[in-house]
């Protein structure tokens, strides 16, 4: 079940969840449950402002340990309920250039009878960037927070 990279600029993660792809969805999508998983434990998501439409714009914002804050905008580029999201932070909202963009989001939620194979597909601009997010931790920063959410999801 673990979906391999489409090319070189591509990291994934899959997870059969044990939870209907709807709870996932909810926390992905409702602001006050985003709060509770987004950010790897003891970083923390003190401010999730979200659109979800296609077009909508989002701004969350992780907050380290030492009282940083990492904002993080971006533009859905496509929506389908339970199913699918898809984001990129190549726009900052109305369609507005980001200076630097360096990933879009392909998430799929699968129904796996009453569980959910979940996949993140980021897609990078470059290999360069790539190699950097691999090496900021993305398999086990995105790790922990699939964890994160795989457990509330479990609560809802």
């Amino acid at each position: 079940m673990t979906a391999l990279p489409a090319n070189d600029r591509e990291l994934v993660l899959t997870r059969l969840i044990d939870a209907p792809r709807e709870k996932l969805y909810r926390c992905w999508t409702e602001p006050a449950l985003l709060k509770q998983w987004f950010a790897p434990r003891p970083y923390e998501t003190p401010v999730v402002d979200v659109n979800v439409r296609p077009g909508g714009s989002n701004l969350i914002v992780m907050r380290g340990p030492d009282g940083t804050d990492m904002p993080n905008r971006g533009v859905y580029l496509d929506v389908v309920p339970n199913e699918r999201l898809v984001f990129t932070d190549a726009f900052t909202e109305a369609w507005q250039p980001s200076a630097k963009p360096f990933m879009t989001v392909v998430l799929t939620f699968e129904k796996q009878g009453d569980k959910t194979l979940y996949t993140a597909r980021v897609r990078h601009w470059t290999v360069e960037d790539r190699d950097a997010h691999e090496k900021m931790g993305f398999h086990v920063g995105w790790g922990i927070c699939t964890d994160q959410l795989a457990a509330l999801a479990a609560t809802l």
